[in-house]
């Protein structure tokens, strides 16, 4: 007990670690956050005009798609439609129509609008005579959080990597590695220690996350709770693979940052490029991919999906935890 006493708090000193155990739920504040933001009114159409310009027909009805702002001077007019932080579209009478400028550097919408409202204006009251249906406004973020989310979570879920590797590192830039070696612990203690601070972390990590994300249900809490024990279990065992084979504290962070790099982004590819059968299978390989897809499948409802992932992912602990014992007898053999 004393030991994990030891280890914790050797964590809590580490910036490092409680960045990483902080920054997924900070995300998961914020995806929360941006999800109750409308930014529906980024893609709305912004009118210059010169003042006593156009009649006040024409920009009651320019008023119709968008906000109108007068401008006093034909420079003032240029300056507002050439600035790159604005989609203004400068507007102005020809004879009984309407000639349109932009700069060129506005989306490709914004220009299209621009090139196609001078006819518009000249048949309105044939438009004005058309049915209007008027369909509900999709929420931006939507389809974008269902990819964040599960996303968010898998790296709340695999922190303990970063844990572990990094105070083990640490340990040896500090010397204490050579201490633990003189002391009268065995290595299935030593190890159990390291696994548990690893685990204790990515796991309380990786459920906080999952309580802002997600509304769960009692069942569907257990269902997530059997993807994240194994999930942080392997994550644990990876960042003491990190940490024993890594020389120093410049190669261990340049191995964490592509562990952490394939764990994201294989999932994402596979699920963006829809990658099924045998391939799908070996990407199965990477543990993140099937916490990924669990974490998925629990979103939309399919727990069966959701409980394979979790059986997916015990699999990795038992393969994991197999290899670092038969690591630690080499390396202790070799010794």
């Amino acid at each position: 007990m004393k030991g994990l006493q030891y280890q914790l708090k050797s964590v809590l000193r580490d910036k490092f670690c409680l960045m990483t155990f902080l920054l997924p739920i900070l995300v998961a504040v914020a995806l929360n956050f941006m999800g109750s933001i409308d930014l529906s009114s980024l893609g709305e159409l912004h009118f210059g005009v010169l003042e006593n310009d156009l009649p006040p027909q024409a920009v009651a009805w320019l008023e119709r798609y968008g906000p109108v702002t007068a401008y006093a001077t034909q420079k003032e007019l240029a300056d507002a439609v050439k600035e790159p932080s604005t989609n203004v579209i400068g507007v102005q009478a020809d004879g009984d129509s309407l000639k349109t400028s932009v700069s060129g550097d506005e989306l490709e919408i914004f220009r299209q609008a621009a090139a196609t409202l001078p006819a518009l204006y000249e048949r309105r009251e044939a438009a004005g005579r058309a049915e209007v249906l008027t369909l509900e406004r999709p929420d931006i973020l939507k389809s974008l959080q269902g990819i964040f989310i599960p996303a968010v979570l898998m790296v709340a879920m695999f922190m303990g990597c970063t844990f572990n590797a990094m105070n083990i590192i640490s340990e040896k830039e500090d010397g204490v590695a050579f201490i633990n070696e003189i002391l009268p612990m065995t290595p299935g203690r030593y190890v159990l220690q390291k696994i548990a601070v690893g685990f204790f972390f990515g796991g309380l990590s990786s459920v906080v996350t999952a309580c802002i994300c997600f509304q769960w249900s009692w069942r569907g809490f257990g269902i997530i709770l059997a993807l994240v024990v194994p999930s942080s279990f392997v994550a644990a065992l990876i960042g003491l693979f990190i940490g024993r084979l890594s020389e120093g504290l410049m190669t261990g962070v340049a191995c964490i940052k592509i562990v952490m790099l394939v764990f994201i982004a294989v999932p994402i590819v596979c699920t963006l490029a829809g990658v099924s059968g045998p391939l799908a299978v070996l990407c199965n390989i990477v543990p993140s991919q099937p916490a990924f897809a669990g974490i998925l499948a629990l979103s939309w409802g399919d727990t069966a999906e959701a409980a394979k992932a979790a059986g997916i992912l015990t699999v990795h602990g038992i393969v994991w935890f197999a290899g670092y014992v038969l690591l630690c007898a080499r390396q202790n053999k070799r010794a």
